[in-house]
């Protein structure tokens, strides 16, 4: 073995010898800190979180020259407010003022990239920029997303937004990175947004293949974990065979490479280069290759060992220590860095190596970290002109810096992402777009009703400045919401890939938050009313008694919200006990409903009503119930239900012989009678008519690690084609004049009592409005699966797409997903997350399906879109099984999709509008329940102004931070310097307001140009703005103060050494013109009444 040490070492020693100068290492001190994953929050603080916080400040205090990353905001906010002390506040403002303590990314949490909302993303950023300004007066300048499973396009362009000179990945397709470490391009200038382009480019590094942990094995130790790779000439045989690239070097060196690829590699469930067990079996060899810190004997530069639960040994000896740094092991230690460094350096372009030092639950104990690591970075430096390298303790701006001055051309990546993401060739991370369906539709609900409570809020702050409505529980509440929207965006949280008791508890810190934020609603809906003139107060308060007679029909009252800044026609559902109903406005004018028993429930009816709201606009509608049929000329329509028997569809039939129409202004569709599934939709505009069939299918996959590859909480492994997910289908018809309702039960087997699988399509008539009939409104019902089952919605179409998807990233922009072919797992690494949207299209016709939660999507053929709504899974391997972790999903989902079929230009002009009315549905909130009719019925006067922008802009935020700095900078740093911070109480009249361009330049040909708008004329409906100042994506930044570095691109041959943003400031003056996919931030300040 000391022979292979020596080989390996003098091979990158020669390629050093190529580079001018020694190398220059960036030892960089981190603690990967994941908020959830195996563990739920408070577990980690008691066990190893808050002792990271304490004992790296207390060790770097201690010595000038040490150096540490902070990142997740979550477990910092956590120990500074319950756990630091005066003291240990007192260190860490001094750390910081010394630049030895560095905050990168400063979001909440590393949130993930793939089936995470833009609205969320930048939510939880600006929730931890928030705090860290605040608090210290810093603002991060650059990420560390290390450990999310692929990397979106839509990243790098937040963080450039938020003022950050240089974005960090490491997770993306294992095959990609070994082409670009060979070719030296793990760096680049990523223009992430085709729209934006060099206005939003960033730098980006991509970590090599040991990504963001430190060796873990060591060559000279006796505690290595030899056992790991016996008999040693099988696991040679297994090196070669799955690694050809590397039989350049000598099989010596292959030898070493492959045991620090294992051992070293992207810690987190395994190694991106680690092989299947079902792999080791085949070749019979028994060796167990998981790669989580908690298995080793010895854990290489992890001196502390590993992280011990539920609580700290109190003897402060922890598991796998790693072997001390003494004088007998001094040099060895650092061979083995300087071959690691060496090795690393061979794939960058500069003299300069990110070495990050640490891992998962890593510096709880950090004086003993340092204590060992001090001497050896001493003894490197001493001996730096033989081992042809130098280290020194850094922050990751350090690093930067010394890349930046290097002044070398980089290659520009455009717009494309690093999506999906795959570890080996039978690892496609594509599971986890669809795991856990139910915490993701819970955390986008919460998303939801947290934007619709802080439009809310503000409206009512500058309306009532001193109302009813306690402005300080009130921001306490959105606060807790905040908190726990942003924690969910976690990249094991909304991923699906944490163990059941930390899902658990995601759920519960999100409808916790979301009672406290429904009682806030009802309050501002209601007490403002008591300080309007008497007809508006009357409308919330009974009359003395009430109309007498037994014979009285009942009556209810309900608000109802539009959270856009658009005026909208909607039709709200209602849940009622009775059969008939008419409905008034708040004029006292009947409006068109439609009753009908509900699907759900054999006691209840839906009531369907069809609501006109100016944006930002809340109107009381009032309900009347009746047990008899409306009079004649009544708006109100009641509508029946027509049964079609059950048909069994297991038998190859024949079709398309008996067509039952469903028409409204936009389609005709037409469903079979012969199979009681769709057939085909016409558009009624174009006149073109789509064969169209939408079905579930279900991929069985493998839970038998001996067998073959397995799907888990991340993996989608498909062993063979999907298959029909049941034999009989049976269907329902609401025929109605609001709606035509179609429900469709999908049976298991032809006798099953219950069904699997069902989908309520609701087929919107044409109102004035004339966009409602685009809109094929589908609710789904599916489970619980049997195990090992992924369950999929196949749309099969005429469409010649080409098995060319389109999803979107992140619900900011689309991504063409052009079919790919591997020699293994084609089915799984075609798969992408499909957040808000996805859609395939022919040169007439375009299909879009919108979603209100993510799920995985793929277009395995020609005309067939697929999208993945539930998985349940269950594998013995024995990492697995140890946390919990095999999905055992039982829960029956509920997703809801949108459909739309035309032109590529109607549809153009139509998804991403579509797209945000699913999201931000209007809030239907009863305010009483069914009684007997008031006195006397009082009119509430005109419903409030609505605020509205241009159909091309949409109002991303409009919230009341809190916040205690001033936005002032100077101001903000001479205040916490003296100690007399401007303002000790949150600042409830600044506002933050985000408006974002919805179309790519040349989408369509109205909508995609630049929009201008009077910020005061927009905002009238709310109140008279008196200042508005243009600040960073979070906030922290002026905009005419922001400047980042810029870096020379192959696409320009003369740049700058920095830049600001190019727009003119927007002080004293309120016009302001939005470009195609720019977001603009604001800070707003109003006249108070």
């Amino acid at each position: 073995m000391g022979f292979l040490t020596l080989t390996l070492f003098l091979f990158f020693t020669v390629i050093c010898a190529e580079r001018n100068g020694p190398i220059q290492t960036f030892v960089i001190p981190h603690s990967h800190m994941d908020v959830g994953w195996l563990y739920t929050i408070q577990e980690s603080m008691h066990a190893y979180a808050a002792n990271v916080y304490s004992s790296v400040t207390e060790a770097l205090t201690q010595n000038k020259q040490r150096k540490f990353i902070a990142v997740e905001q979550e477990f910092f906010r956590l120990w500074w407010d319950s756990v630091a002390t005066d003291n240990h506040k007192k260190q860490v403002r001094q750390l910081l003022k010394e630049s030895r303590l560095e905050f990168v990314i400063g979001g909440q949490v590393m949130h993930d990239e793939a089936v995470t909302d833009l609205d969320d993303d930048i939510l939880q950023l600006t929730e931890g920029h928030g705090f860290l300004y605040e608090t210290f007066g810093v603002r991060p300048r650059f990420s560390w997303h290390v450990d999310p499973f692929g990397a979106s396009a839509t990243t790098p362009v937040l963080f450039a937004l938020a003022g950050f000179h240089a974005h960090l990945i490491s997770r993306i397709d294992y095959d990609l990175k070994d082409v670009m470490q060979k070719s030296k391009k793990l760096q680049f200038v990523w223009r992430g947004s085709p729209s934006l382009k060099e206005q939003q480019e960033i730098f980006t590094h991509t970590m090599d293949q040991f990504s963001y942990c430190t060796p873990s094995y060591l060559p000279f130790s006796n505690r290595s974990p030899t056992y790991l790779f016996s008999p040693l000439n099988i696991f040679h045989v297994i090196t070669l065979l799955a690694y050809p690239t590397l039989l350049d070097l000598t099989l010596q060196a292959v030898i070493e490479l492959r045991l620090q690829i294992v051992f070293w590699g992207e810690n987190h469930q395994r190694s991106p280069f680690c092989l299947s067990p079902w792999a080791l079996n085949r070749l019979q060899a028994h060796v167990c290759l998981s790669v989580t810190n908690q298995f080793f004997l010895s854990s290489g530069f992890y001196w502390n060992g590993v992280a011990l639960f539920p609580d700290p040994p109190k003897n402060g000896i922890y598991p796998n220590m790693s072997l001390p740094v003494t004088k007998e092991t001094l040099h060895s230690y650092a061979k083995t860095m300087v071959q690691n460094i060496q090795q690393r350096a061979a794939w960058f372009r500069t003299n300069h190596v990110l070495w990050p030092w640490g891992c998962d639950k890593q510096f709880y104990n950090s004086s003993v970290q340092f204590a060992n690591m001090d001497p050896l970075v001493e003894y490197i430096n001493q001996n730096s002109k033989e081992f042809g390298v130098t280290v020194q303790y850094a922050t990751l701006s350090e690093y930067f810096q010394a890349v930046h001055q290097s002044n070398l051309t980089w290659e520009v990546r455009g717009s494309e992402d690093f999506l999906p993401y795959s570890t080996e060739p039978f690892q496609a991370w594509t599971g986890f777009y669809a795991s856990r369906n139910v915490l993701k539709g819970i955390a986008r609900r919460a998303s939801s009703q947290l934007h619709a409570a802080e439009t809310l809020f503000t409206r009512y702050r500058v309306s009532y400045p001193d109302g009813p409505v306690p402005k300080e529980e009130a921001l306490q509440k959105l606060k807790a919401l905040r908190w726990a929207v942003s924690e969910v965006q976690h990249h094991d949280g909304i991923t699906g890939t944490e163990s059941p008791k930390v899902s658990d508890m995601y759920i519960e810190h999100l409808t916790q938050a979301m009672m406290g934020v429904e009682e806030l609603l009802a309050a501002l809906f209601l007490l403002p009313q008591a300080l309007g003139p008497a007809s508006n107060s009357e409308a919330f308060n009974k009359q003395d008694s009430h109309s007498k007679g037994s014979h009285q029909d009942l009556e209810q009252h309900i608000i109802v919200y539009n959270p856009l800044a658009w005026n909208t026609t909607a039709i709200i559902n209602v849940t009622v006990t009775f059969p008939m109903a008419t409905v008034f406005d708040d004029q006292g004018q009947a409006i068109p409903a439609q009753t009908q028993s509900s699907a759900d429930s054999n006691t209840t009816y839906d009531l369907f009503i069809v609501v006109d709201l100016g944006g930002l606009q809340h109107r009381k509608y009032l309900i009347k119930f009746s047990e008899k049929p409306g009079k004649e000329g009544s708006l109100t329509h009641h509508a029946w239900v027509v049964s079609f028997k059950r048909l069994n569809v297991s038998q190859e039939l024949k079709t398309g012989r008996r067509l039952l129409p469903v028409l409204n202004e936009c389609y005709k569709i037409m469903l079979d009678q012969d199979t009681n599934l769709l057939h085909s939709i016409t558009d009624r505009h174009e006149k073109r008519t789509v064969r169209m069939t939408q079905d579930f299918w279900e991929y069985q996959v493998n839970g038998n690690v001996s067998a073959g590859p397995i799907s888990d909480n991340y993996i989608f492994s498909a062993n063979d084609s999907a298959v029909r997910a049941y034999k009989a289908v049976k269907m329902e018809i609401v025929p109605g004049k609001i709606i035509t309702e179609i429900r469709q039960y999908f049976y298991r087997e032809e006798a099953d009592e219950d069904y699997t699988y069902s989908v309520t399509t609701r087929v919107p008539q044409s109102f004035p409005s004339g966009r409602l009939c685009y809109r094929l409104e589908q609710s789904y019902s599916l489970g619980p699966l049997v195990v090992n089952t992924e369950a999929v919605l196949r749309t099969r179409t005429s469409l010649k797409n080409n098995r060319t998807l389109f999803t979107d990233d992140n619900g900011y922009q689309m991504m063409k997903r052009p079919s790919r072919t591997f020699v293994n797992d084609t089915v799984a690494r075609n798969y992408y997350p499909m957040v808000r949207m996805a859609y395939i299209e022919d040169d007439s016709s375009r299909l879009v399906l919108l979603s209100e939660r993510a799920h995985g999507a793929s277009s395995q053929s020609e005309g067939e879109l697929e999208v993945m709504l539930h998985r349940r899974l269950w594998n013995n391997q024995e990492w697995t099984l140890g946390y919990n972790l095999t999905l055992n999903d039982s829960s029956v989902v509920r997703p809801v999709l949108w459909m739309t079929l035309g032109s590529l230009a109607a549809t153009s002009s139509l998804y991403q509008r579509e797209a945000l009315e699913l999201q931000h549905r209007p809030v239907v909130m009863p305010i009483d329940r069914p009684q007997k009719a008031w006195k006397k019925e009082p009119r509430t006067g005109s419903p409030i102004r609505p605020v509205v922008l241009p159909d091309n802009l949409h109002l991303l935020t409009l919230s009341v931070p809190g916040w205690f700095y001033s936005s002032n900078h100077t101001l903000h740093l001479r205040n916490m310097e003296t100690g007399t911070p401007g303002s000790t109480q949150p600042d409830y009249d600044r506002v933050l307001l985000r408006i974002m361009h919805l179309y790519e330049r040349g989408e369509d040909p109205v909508l995609s140009q630049p929009s201008t708008i009077n910020m005061k004329e927009v905002l009238r409906g709310m109140g008279e703005v008196r200042a508005l100042e243009e600040r960073s994506l979070t906030g922290t930044w002026d905009i005419a103060d922001l400047q980042r570095w810029k870096w020379k691109a192959s696409e320009d041959p003369v740049r700058g050494e920095s830049v600001g943003v190019k727009r003119s400031s927007v002080r004293g003056e309120f016009n302001v013109t939005i470009s195609p996919k720019e977001i603009r931030t604001f800070f707003v300040y109003f006249k108070l009444k």
